[in-house]
This record gives C-alpha cells, structure tokens and sequence, in this order.
C-alpha cells in the first residue's frame, strides 16, 4: 500500500512538473491575462520563455523572491526571482534573454529585465507588463520626435575639424575595473541590480576599429563587440504572420544594415496584433525612434564567468522600433523604418576600388558618429593604420528638396590623417542633424575616399608681386611660392584684377589654404547666427573653404556688419546707429574690414598649409 501510494504521488509531481513545463503553454492575448503585481508573493512558480538556440523559444523556470519597490524608478517596482533549469543553470542570466516573458499561473506577469553582477546563482529582476504596456500607451504612434525650432549655428562648429556629435556622458551600469582596485568600494562590487546587457554587436568592423571609437559610443551607452553576430543584407521588409516575433522569440534592432551590419539583441514580452513589447528595460533611452525591426536567430548561449552572451544572426526586417524608453521598446510589424542609404567607394594606394553598401538609421545621434566609424573600417580594410598618409574625401549628403551638402577635403599627416577625413564627414551630419528643422529628410550620403601610403603636403612660404603700386581695373600677377616636404619649391602665378570701385589707398590681397583663411573669418565673424530654413544652413555650409587649395581675398578697411551670416560692407552710418542702438540687440557682428573680391584656386596636387599677405596701394 505504501509503495502505491508513493508510486502516485511521483506520478502526479511528474504530472505536474510536465505541465508547468508545456512546450505550448497558453499566452496571454488580451491585457485580461496580465497578472497584476499586487497579486504576486513570495514563493509563486512559474516559467519564462526565450531562444537558447535556434529560433524556438524554450522554458525556464521562475520563482518569486519577493518584490523590490522603487526600482528602477520611482513609483515603480522590480519583481525579484531565482531562475532554474538545465540551461539556465548552465548559463545563469546571459546579454540578450532581457524581455523574455514570465507567466504565472498562465498569466504574463512581466519582462526578466535586470540582474546582479557576479551573482553566484541565476536571480533576476522582472520588469512588470503593465509598466511597459502602460509607459507605450501613453506614447505608442507619436512620430519621431524633432524639435520645431530653428537652433543656433556656431561658425566655430561649421568651420572647426569635427563637431561635438555626441551627447553628455549617460551613466554607465558596468563595473569599471578601476572600481575593483579600490579598496573603499571593493567590497560593494556585485551589489547592485542592473539591467541585463544588451548586446550591440557590430559585423564588418573589427575591434581594432571599435577600440578605437569606444569611448564615443559608451557615451551613449554601447558596449562595443566585434563580431557576436552574424552581417544582414539589404532585402526589402517582409510581411508578418501569427508566429512572426511571438513571446519569447529574438528580436533584432538594426542601426546598420547591409555590408556593416550593427544591431542589438534581446527577447519579445508581448505582442498584440502588430504591437510589439521587447527588452523590459531600455536600448539606448533614445525616446521616440524609426530603427529597424527585424528577427533573430540564436547560435548559441556562450556561457562566461564574466557575463553570459548569444550568439545571434538578424534575420527578415518586419518592422520598425518607434520607441526606446525606461521600460523597455516598442515596435510595429508593417511599419517602415527611416534609413538612410550609403555607399562608400575606396580608392585604394594600389588604384583598386573597393565599394561598401549599406543603410543606417536617421537619427541626430547615432547617424555621424556611426559614419565616422564604418567609413574609417572600410578605409582600414585595405589600408595602412600607422606611417604616413593622404587621404581625399569627395562626396555629397542628399536632402530632399534641398540641394546637396558637397564634400571634398584632403588630409595628409605622418599619423592620423584617417581619423581627420572621418571627421570631415561627420562634422556636417551633425550640424543638419541638430539643426532643428522638421524639413531634415536624407535621402543618401555618397562617399568616395583615396589614399597613398605617403604624405603629400607643403607650407605656403612666400608672396611676391610684379608692382606695388596698382589702378583701378588694373590686373596684377601674385606669385605664391609653397615648399612641400622634401624641401622642393613650387610656385603658382595667381592674376588678380583690382576692383573698379577700390578706394584710394591701401588693399591687402591674402592667400592661404581654406582653413587658415577660415579661422581669420571665425575672429570676424565671432557671433551665431540662427538660419531661416534648412535651404539657407545648406547654402552656408557649402560656402565653408576647403583645405585642399588655396583662396586669394582682397581686403580694404571698412566700416559694416555681418548679419546673420551675410556681410554687408560699407552700411550708411544711419544704419549702423540703428543696429547698435539700445532698441536692437543681437543678429549682426560690427565689421571693420571688407572683402573687395574673394576667388577660389583649382585643388592643389598636394595639401598646402599656411597663409601670406601682401599690401598695395590704390593710386589714381
């Protein structure tokens, strides 16, 4: 009797483990399934779904800690469990299992989102279903957000060798090893609760090269790896069904796609129709977005000391990531990311072409700083990182109904010229991408880029000219003598022909190369200025110099002011009382010289540096 009744009792716990373990358990479909977290205790069992390999979610199992209120955020609260299961014993909570979904008593009770560095047993936090639900309700469908209003220029920024793309540093949730080291937090190590990485895994791009951008992108919250996922191609989206992106199931978020591929790995909570909840904590906290959607399959679970990851591969796009909050990220399936495509074209120091193409997100943040990194990998891929170098850029960003912001610097240094040119195509993306203007719509960026494995500049040493003193109407020969780096002289004859209505009296004619004559132009033109429309902003870009030639300027004194970025010499005294009245402040810039002419040389064979004067007088 006794053996009976022990035989039934394994009977019904084998019974009971195998159903609380269904390979089909029953998902919720409406928010009426949801478990609400006044109901969770300590001591519920339930089970979590996610992909350890393949594309098939598997289960795990859950049980409740208890309930950890305030975090992450206030008004908020963190369900605390120890996870369980062969493979998650094996790999305890691994980077890319953030958002798989807990069920409890067939009801979703939320995203495993966080976990305890160095933890020695498999404890995770869970991100409760109706904060993540109820945070994208409130937002779900709102476009991309854009601000309305036109922001201020510097001409320090437009004309500078990069711009500050990047926004303030974002705090990070790693341990920093110099943390480790001291001894009045090394023993708090560990004793934290953090989200669950998220791997951001970049193809194409070694980590030679992310090393070397690594800083940037911790500053916005990217922990760079080489080569944890399989590259993407650029197929169109395809459509969706009912087993497209179900609970549990690996989702990619795609910032590249295409011969670089870079995307972010994680799990689906919940999906309702075409809505659909992932990750239960955010990527990037980039608010409203426009990123790609796409499946993901799982190689494997790589289990490490330090922190478990997957090996992933992004499959088919099926829509569009509109959100990136605290709780975690919203998509749609059908809808249709804004991309921005590029081709990058390597002219190699052996006269081979390489040619890159790929898409990568609309977005102020990511769009210049991930430029500057896949065009300096696809520079690398081919040529030399460390001795002398020349590289030219050529190339345009494309604006819908705008004309094109040309390209087209060179760059020659005995180390470092590369990460100049990159920063010659960053520069403008961030200036049009923080520019303010809703009308902003990329519609390509086109690079082409050549180097030589030698540098090839020079120093402009000398001015001469065949007399001194000059007519009005009177043409004049300016000879300028620039020296390149074997010592060798080489001298071009410039015709200058002098301004029929020139003043008596003394005119300087300076020649230099773009950026010297620029950086007189930035002591004149000190103020910002706000431009009307997108159209204007493009027009001043495109009239900044470039440092592949030389410009020659003729220069008188003069009494005017710089408006809003155009300079307007010689104003009516009248004019110039009223603009430094009382009654106006701001939007002009006092002048005191004046450009009587201003030309622009044919590119140079190497890179000329450095700036001459010379004086005439105006006779009659």
């Amino acid at each position: 009797m006794k053996k009976l009744i022990v035989t039934v009792c394994v009977f019904c716990s084998f019974v009971s483990q195998t159903l609380a373990f269904d390979s089909t358990p029953s998902i919720p479909e409406s928010k009426q399934a949801f478990m609400q977290i006044e109901d969770i205790r300590p001591g519920m069992k339930g089970y979590g779904m996610t992909v350890f390999e393949g594309s098939t979610p598997e289960q795990f199992g859950v049980e409740v800690i208890g309930i950890l209120k305030g975090v992450p955020n206030p008004k908020q609260a963190s369900i605390i469990a120890r996870l369980s299961g062969p493979k998650v014993d094996r790999t305890s909570v691994f980077a890319g299992m953030s958002g798989s979904p807990v069920y409890i008593d067939g009801k979703l009770v939320g995203a495993v989102a966080f976990t305890f560095p160095f933890s020695k047993e498999p404890l995770a936090g869970i991100t409760p279903i109706k904060y993540m639900v109820e945070n994208f309700e409130r937002g779900a469908g709102t476009p991309a957000e854009s601000g309305s209003t036109p922001q201020r220029v510097s001409f320090s920024t437009l004309l500078s060798s990069a711009a500050n793309s990047t926004p303030p540093l974002i705090g990070d949730t790693r341990i920093d090893t110099s943390a480790i080291t001291s001894s009045s937090v090394a023993s708090y190590i560990g004793q934290t609760i953090a989200p669950i990485a998220t791997p951001v895994s970049f193809s194409g791009i070694p980590q030679t090269v992310l090393d070397y951008f690594a800083g940037d992108l911790k500053k916005i919250g990217i922990q760079a790896i080489a080569g944890v996922s399989g590259g993407s191609n650029l197929s169109p989206m395809t459509g969706y069904n009912d087993d497209t992106l179900k609970p549990g199931s690996s989702v990619s978020v795609q910032l590249i796609r295409g011969d670089f591929t870079v995307d972010a790995s994680g799990t689906v909570t919940y999906r309702d129709g075409e809505r659909i909840y992932a990750f239960g904590h955010p990527f990037l906290g980039s608010g409203s977005t426009a990123w790609p959607m796409a499946e993901s399959s799982v190689l494997t679970v790589v289990p490490n000391l330090n922190n478990s990851f997957k090996l992933s591969a992004a499959g088919n796009m099926v829509g569009s990531i509109s959100q990136d909050r605290s709780t975690g990220v919203y998509g749609k399936l059908g809808q249709t990311p804004r991309m921005v495509p590029v081709s990058i074209r390597v002219r190699t120091s052996r006269d081979k072409i390489e040619t890159y193409k790929f898409e990568i997100v609309s977005d102020s943040f990511l769009t210049p700083l991930l430029m500057r990194i896949t065009t300096f990998a696809a520079v690398k891929a081919t040529e030399r990182e460390l001795g002398s170098q020349t590289i030219k850029v050529k190339g345009n960003i494309a604006i819908n109904g705008e004309q094109d912001v040309m390209l087209d610097n060179s760059f020659s240094a005995p180390n470092g010229a590369l990460f100049l040119a990159v920063a010659s195509i960053e520069r403008p993306l961030a200036v049009l991408f923080n520019s303010g203007f809703d009308s902003l719509n990329l519609r390509g960026i086109d690079i082409e880029v050549s180097s030589t494995d030698s540098r090839s500049s020079g120093q402009l040493s000398r001015l001469s000219i065949d007399k001194t003193e000059v007519r009005r109407g009177e043409r004049v020969e300016v000879q300028a003598v620039a020296r390149n780096d074997n010592g060798a002289e080489f001298a071009e004859r410039i015709p200058i022909e002098i301004p029929a209505d020139a003043p008596l009296g003394q005119l300087v004619i300076v020649v230099g190369d773009g950026a010297s004559v620029s950086q007189g132009e930035l002591r004149v033109q000190a103020a910002d200025f706000v431009p009307k429309d997108l159209g204007q902003l493009v027009r001043t870009m495109n009239k900044m110099k470039r440092n592949n030639r030389l410009y020659v300027k003729v220069l008188r004194s003069s009494v005017g002011a710089i408006v809003n970025s155009e300079e307007m010499p010689t104003l009516p005294p009248s004019v110039l009382a009223t603009l430094g009245s009382q009654r106006t402040s701001g939007g002009y810039t006092p002048l005191s010289v004046a450009t009587m002419s201003e030309s622009e040389l044919p590119p140079s064979k190497f890179v000329i540096t450095g700036q001459q004067s010379i004086t005439l007088n105006v006779v009659k």
